[in-house]
């Protein structure tokens, strides 16, 4: 049965695409099928997997749309086991247009029922609480949530946690939390170390052992379209998604 996953955090820069990307790239590594669904206008999952926007025929916009199947957008990367559903900043008018349409909230979910041969389905969510987001939520089965190591780490997590609990009420009763990870980390400072343990405070039981240091192959590996463990798999951001990835593959298991 396939698993999807919604990599989900509505504040931005907390390293939600690098983490949809990278461990993404390390479940195809360890032989699962897996396909990357690029859900942010921003396309940054689509240039970080060193796709080229501007050739893109469909996107995510048409399968939003019902105007393509899935099956139709889906493109496959140089990364064995691993294909993408791209996306490019054509899907913020996408999503202003499925305002006012019948089954806005649940067009993701129709959409990926016929991409059920995957055995994981990550999918990179927007850094809003938007309509797309809330699409991304009601067709997962799980929420990886990433959180950077810093001071307002925690601030608009509860709205967050507010729509999760809607979503599971009205749409989707199974959605469950399958960790938090936190990002960004400096061991070296007092404060990534405070907010590490408030992290753990407010997530019992839900924090993943290992987190994601600061590291600058994981800063530069996007730029070159490359996911980090293909740049420089000895670098200590591969060595951390590496072994985060297996934790997420143990709890989804269990």
């Amino acid at each position: 049965m396939t698993t999807v996953i919604a990599v989900t955090n509505q504040k931005g820069g907390v390293g939600k695409t690098t983490s949809a990307v990278n461990i993404a790239y390390y479940m195809a590594k360890a032989g699962k099928t897996v396909l990357l669904v690029d859900l942010d206008p921003q396309g940054n999952a689509t240039s970080g997997l060193g796709v080229d926007k501007q050739e893109l025929q469909s996107t995510m916009s048409d399968v939003m749309m019902g105007t393509k199947i899935i099956r139709h957008v889906i493109i496959p990367t140089e990364h064995k086991n691993l294909h993408l559903a791209p996306s490019t900043p054509l899907l913020a008018n996408t999503e202003v247009e499925l305002a006012g349409v019948q089954q806005k909230f649940t067009r993701l979910k129709s959409a990926l029922e016929s991409a059920a041969d995957y055995d994981i389905i990550i999918i990179d969510s927007p850094p809003s609480l938007s309509l797309l987001t809330v699409n991304g939520l009601i067709a997962a089965k799980y929420v990886l949530l990433p959180v950077q190591a810093e001071f307002y780490a925690l601030e608009g997590l509860g709205q967050l946690l507010e729509t999760m609990k809607l979503v599971r009420k009205n749409m989707n009763p199974t959605l469950d939390l399958i960790g938090v990870l936190p990002t960004m980390m400096d061991g070296r400072t007092t404060l990534s170390n405070q907010v590490y343990e408030e992290i753990k405070k407010h997530f019992p039981g839900k924090v993943f052992d290992h987190t994601i240091p600061r590291n600058i192959r994981l800063a530069e590996a996007p730029s070159h379209g490359l996911p980090v463990g293909a740049y420089d798999r000895w670098s200590k951001g591969a060595r951390a998604y590496k072994a985060v990835t297996k934790e997420v593959l143990d709890r989804v298991s269990q």
